[in-house]
């Protein structure tokens, strides 16, 4: 059951969006493995509600081997073909396929996924605080920047809502909005 502290309108009163709000988003997450497990969780949310995501999360886990992209990368047509079965995940083959396809591209980057990813971090001493979340943007340069550039290295489920949202979850940006409790921490 939710206390009474103040949050971000998004994070309701379901226990787990509560937890994920408080305990995880908008935190700095760092590390290929963390990064890359995020990145594809919002590939997968997309056009579902990130309730489903988070309750999937286990389950996410445990099919994509920890996401650990070296392990994910060597699946194949019969793991794909698993995925397809397995009712604790979101059994969409685009999305899995994307998920294999870009952990392949992931051990194929020049540089680690985190630090590519934390490149596009805007400057903190250029956030804004939203008073609201109607002040929240849905993308912004910087996101629109990163889903062009990790498309150019071959990656798929990337645009720029995808990032900004990947962005806002791993603490890239912080998007708490004035009156939440976390946006002061």
């Amino acid at each position: 059951m939710a206390d009474e502290r103040d949050r971000c309108g998004w994070a309701g009163t379901a226990p787990e969006y509560v937890a994920y709000h408080d305990e995880e988003w908008g935190r700095p997450l760092r590390g290929v493995t963390a990064l890359f497990e995020r990145l594809s969780l919002e590939g997968f949310q997309s056009g579902l509600s990130w309730l489903v995501i988070l309750r999937k999360r286990p389950a996410f886990r445990a099919a994509f081997a920890g996401f650990d992209p070296e392990a994910v990368a060597r699946f194949g047509e019969v793991d794909v073909q698993r995925l397809l079965g397995d009712a604790g995940i979101v059994r969409n083959r685009a999305k899995i396929e994307a998920t294999v396809h870009n952990a392949r591209r992931v051990l194929d980057l020049d540089t680690p996924l985190d630090e590519l990813l934390w490149s596009f971090a805007p400057d903190p001493a250029t956030q804004r605080r939203p008073a609201s979340l109607d002040e929240v943007p849905a993308t912004t340069a910087e996101s629109r920047a990163m889903a062009r550039e990790l498309k150019r290295r071959g990656l798929r489920f990337v645009g720029p809502t995808t990032c900004y949202a990947l962005m806002q979850a791993a603490g890239l940006v912080d998007d708490h909005v004035a009156t939440c409790w976390r946006a002061a921490t």
